[in-house]
């Protein structure tokens, strides 16, 4: 397996772009504010919601992987993203995805479990501020007013006919994570930079 530790020659995918995502979050004066969370650990898991490794998994976690479509848990500093009745995302800080991988197939045991390191197929975009929600719906097709996607949603849906996967942060005012494959990062950030200068 290759070594995805985040090291001082990696740059992340957005590197390029800190400065003008910067200026754009001066610019609207907080309203919205960007930011690229690089190198999370994003892990996914398969296994059986109903079976034994379920339940020692989220012990391993030090939380259960959600059931409802559609939502994500927090403990810690790791996040587990319901992608399907039998899929979820684990993510954390950088640089851990070798031990979340390895406490998760510690804990299956013998049970029938998938792990796959999926770090390096996206990276992370925040978005915040308190015009973070008129933003993002310029491009998503989601309602994502606070009563049908308030914090512990998720979702994979489209953002500037993106794939992505977009997760309400349970944080106070923590704004969004939107997690993009790499290969389209830029483009989704030239779509954000430019949907957000009518905030400036």
């Amino acid at each position: 397996m290759a070594d995805t530790t985040p090291t001082a020659r990696q740059r992340s995918p957005l590197a390029l772009a800190a400065d003008r995502l910067a200026a754009t979050s001066r610019s609207s004066g907080g309203a919205v504010r960007l930011a690229e969370v690089p190198f999370l650990a994003q892990t996914n898991v398969r296994l059986d919601a109903k079976g034994p490794a379920a339940d020692a998994v989220g012990v391993a976690l030090g939380v259960q992987p959600p059931l409802e479509p559609g939502t994500a848990v927090r403990a810690g500093d790791s996040r587990v993203v319901w992608l399907g009745p039998d899929e979820w995302l684990v993510v954390g800080r950088p640089g851990t995805q070798r031990d979340l991988q390895s406490r998760i197939r510690s804990a299956a045991g013998d049970e029938p479990v998938s792990v796959t390191d999926v770090s390096a197929q996206r990276t992370t975009v925040l978005v915040s501020g308190p015009r973070a929600r008129d933003l993002l719906s310029h491009g998503c097709p989601l309602d994502l007013h606070p009563r049908a996607f308030g914090p512990g949603r998720s979702a994979q849906t489209t953002l500037a006919r993106t794939q992505v996967i977009l997760v309400a942060r349970d944080e106070p005012r923590a704004g969004f994570w939107v997690l993009v494959r790499s290969s389209f990062a830029g483009y989704l950030t030239d779509w954000l930079l430019d949907a957000a200068v009518e905030y400036r």
